[in-house]
């Protein structure tokens, strides 16, 4: 039963990263100038490279003959387990550096707490994921505060974005029975630890940069279980034909 719950949880880990490191990857040759394109393209391969550490753990304890490129290319929607922030449409500049400022906030506390894991192989992913996330959360944290105190056209596009973001943070602090059983073992991270602490560090930042935290609203579910928006089909469309039409191929 242990295994099965591992094998779950690196692939949401793993499926958090792809599909966050997905959008970005839709910045490459949009960026707003030429550095912060190059920026945007390197933190997504970044990211990219934390997805394929969490699939390879989830490889060495699968049952079944899979490969790391068979879980990322070969996997339907209803197979993948992140959350639906990271697959939303990339959306404008604003957009998306609200959209990973939360993220990497999310990820900093997360592999801060899953360095301490008591299963090594998980710690030493962690550790070298969080020397790379320490400097996005920096960067993503200067951005949101240079764009709200620019103009009042860039404050009104980051209050839009946060606007139509916040509803579906709540969903990066999801637990199942799994995560709450390896929870319990030391083994993952705990979740309601990690929301308070995220709301703290990000909810003063937000002020701080005189945005108005949104009151009420509908709130995001159902990655965990497999249930996604449309956006994510169109995502894998694009990102799995060609392993999807040649089987197998090589480079």
């Amino acid at each position: 039963m242990e295994a099965e719950y591992l094998y779950h949880y690196f692939l949401r880990l793993a499926d958090t990263s792809l599909t966050m490191s997905q959008r970005l990857a839709e910045w490459c040759g949009h960026g707003p100038y030429l550095e912060e394109d190059v920026a945007l393209t390197n933190i997504s391969l970044d990211i990219m490279g934390h997805a394929n550490l969490f699939y390879q753990l989830a490889v060495e304890i699968s049952e079944t003959d899979v490969s790391v490129d068979d879980l990322a290319f070969l996997r339907d929607v209803d197979g993948f387990r992140n959350p639906l922030l990271t697959e939303l449409p990339r959306g404008d500049f604003a957009y998306t550096m609200v959209k990973q400022y939360f993220v990497d906030s999310y990820s900093l506390l997360l592999y801060r707490a899953l360095s301490e894991s008591c299963y090594q192989p998980l710690a030493d992913v962690a550790k070298k994921a969080l020397t790379e996330v320490q400097y996005h959360h920096e960067r993503s944290h200067e951005w949101l505060k240079r764009l709200c105190m620019s103009t009042e056209e860039a404050q009104q596009k980051m209050q839009k974005a946060l606007d139509e973001l916040w509803f579906y943070t709540s969903e990066l602090f999801e637990s199942d029975e799994g995560m709450i059983y390896l929870q319990k073992q030391g083994i993952a991270a705990d979740m309601e630890s990690i929301r308070e602490q995220w709301h703290s560090m990000v909810e003063s930042h937000l002020i701080q940069c005189q945005l108005i935290l949104p009151e009420s609203g509908w709130v995001a579910t159902g990655g965990l279980q497999g249930e996604h928006s449309e956006h994510l089909g169109y995502m894998l469309a694009e990102m799995q034909f060609l392993q999807r039409a040649y089987p197998g191929c090589d480079w």
